[in-house]
C-alpha cells in the first residue's frame, strides 16, 4: 500500500471505531457499506449527476475502508491485484450499455 492510502485508511479506520464504537461483525460493517450503495443509488436515480454524489461516495469508501482495516487488507494492494485480473479478461457491452466481464465457457470433451 502506498504510503498516503495506507494511513488514510488507518486514519478513516480509527476515526469509525472512535465516532461509532467497535463494529460487531464484518457482516455488519459490509451491510453498511451496501446501506450508503443504496444511498447512492437514490440520489443517482433521481439525478444522473446529483450534486450529493461524491458525499455518497466518499460514505462508501470510508466504510470500506473500516471493513478492509478489520480484514487486515491493504486496499491499494487489493486493488492492485484485481486489476491485473481484470485487464486479462475480455470485456462486452450489452444492448443497454453496460459493460460486463465475458465468462470462459467451459469445455465439455
Amino acid at each position: 500500500m502506498t504510503a498516503d492510502f495506507s494511513q488514510t485508511q488507518r486514519a478513516v479506520s480509527d476515526w469509525a471505531d472512535k465516532a461509532f464504537g467497535p463494529a460487531s461483525s464484518n457482516a455488519r460493517v459490509a451491510a453498511s457499506a451496501n446501506e450508503e450503495m443504496a444511498e447512492l443509488l437514490r440520489a443517482l436515480t433521481s439525478n444522473d449527476f446529483h450534486p450529493k454524489a461524491g458525499e455518497e461516495i466518499a460514505d462508501i469508501v470510508i466504510v470500506l475502508c473500516r471493513l478492509a482495516t478489520r480484514l487486515d487488507v491493504d486496499i491499494h494492494m487489493a486493488i492492485a491485484a484485481k486489476m491485473a485480473v481484470n485487464r486479462a479478461r475480455r470485456g462486452d457491452v450489452d444492448k443497454d450499455g453496460h459493460g460486463y466481464h465475458v465468462r470462459n465457457k467451459a469445455v465439455v470433451p
